[in-house]
């Protein structure tokens, strides 16, 4: 009797069906039907987007800190002195000195941000942060120059969106290597920044990128939705780019009777384009962008979309011509691998 109660937990187990494949990595169960790690990953793409980009651009600062740091160690070994030192020569010692003349500009082109400050004070607060900005410079450049010419090659791989580049206004090949998706707010002074790193990111590169514009109007900027209709109205009158010039110039002008007025200085069908502009002929249209912007992780304005690598905010022009030149480099290698080879 013991002998066949020893013996029930094996015939038990025996009886039990196999699990299903992946069940022992399961995060679900749907009765017997198991939901993966990769079955969650596919579905929660889009939202996961923005929280990757996130991660990405956190570790991807800390390897350039990382290799900045091992090029600058190797230099010093090499001239036999500190890295102290050798900042002190190649960084501080060939940032631009500021003038008394170019913290007064600053000061008085905006006197208002220094509330709570008197003039003496807010000038030491803009020396300083002018100081600051050209050691940040004249140190990306020393160590961009050091990268060149160890030959460092990033291998990180940075999270890639497929947003659709197909919808909004464009410039530019549609066979260009690059292709920027750029969502933007007419009434946002940060989009108005991006726009003009976009011209200069253009005269750059000409041919090798394409920008596609896609509206994000803001909840606390009221005219920008109806500008985003402006500028779809201009759009079907073959206008975009100019009437997205203007908008982004008179950004404190953009309420219907200026949107009109500015169609009318572009020669445009008025008639025409107040039907479209007082119709809401396009409101749908700025609402998918954003409801589809929102589904990629867009919170904030400008966001842009670098062969689908997210990047948030007016960043600095070189910043771009970064990622310009990696995702050129990325291209180039990507064409090399899928090129036949000869025997």
């Amino acid at each position: 009797m013991a002998a066949a109660l020893a013996s029930l937990p094996a015939l038990c187990a025996a009886q039990q069906p196999p699990p299903r494949p992946g069940a022992e990595n399961a995060v679900a169960l749907v009765g017997d039907v198991p939901v993966t790690p990769a079955d969650l990953d596919a579905f929660a793409k889009d939202r996961l987007t923005r929280l990757r980009n996130e991660e990405y651009t956190i570790r991807r600062q800390a390897l350039d800190d990382l290799v900045g740091r091992m090029l600058l160690e190797k230099e010093a070994a090499r001239r036999g002195i500190t890295v102290a030192a050798l900042m002190q020569t190649e960084i501080e010692a060939k940032a631009a000195p500021v003038t008394e003349d170019q913290k007064r500009a600053v000061f008085e082109s905006a006197p208002s941000r220094f509330g709570g400050m008197n003039e003496n004070q807010a000038l030491a607060q803009i020396e300083a942060n002018l100081k600051q900005g050209r050691l940040a410079d004249a140190r990306r450049r020393f160590v961009g120059d050091l990268r060149k010419r160890a030959g460092v090659t990033i291998l990180l791989s940075a999270p890639r969106a497929a947003v659709d580049a197909a919808r909004g206004p464009s410039k530019g090949s549609a066979a260009a290597p690059i292709t920027i998706v750029e969502f933007s707010d007419f009434q946002c002074p940060y989009c108005r920044k991006g726009a003009d790193t976009l011209k200069r990111i253009e005269e750059r590169y000409g041919d090798k990128v394409r920008i596609v514009f896609r509206d994000f109007p803001l909840p606390m900027h009221k005219d920008a939705p109806k500008a985003a209709e402006a500028a779809a109205c201009a759009n079907a009158q073959n206008q975009f780019w100019a009437m997205h010039d203007k908008l982004f110039a008179a950004q404190s002008n953009l309420q219907v009777a200026d949107l009109k007025r500015v169609a009318r200085d572009l020669g445009l069908n008025a008639a025409e384009f107040d039907q479209c502009l007082d119709s809401g002929r396009f409101e749908s249209q700025w609402q998918q962008n954003r409801a589809e912007g929102q589904k990629f992780g867009v919170s904030a304005t400008p966001t842009f979309f670098i062969n689908g690598r997210m990047v948030t905010g007016a960043l600095p022009y070189e910043a771009f011509t970064d990622i310009m030149e990696e995702e050129l480099a990325h291209t180039a290698s990507n064409s090399m691998d899928a090129s036949p080879k000869r025997r």
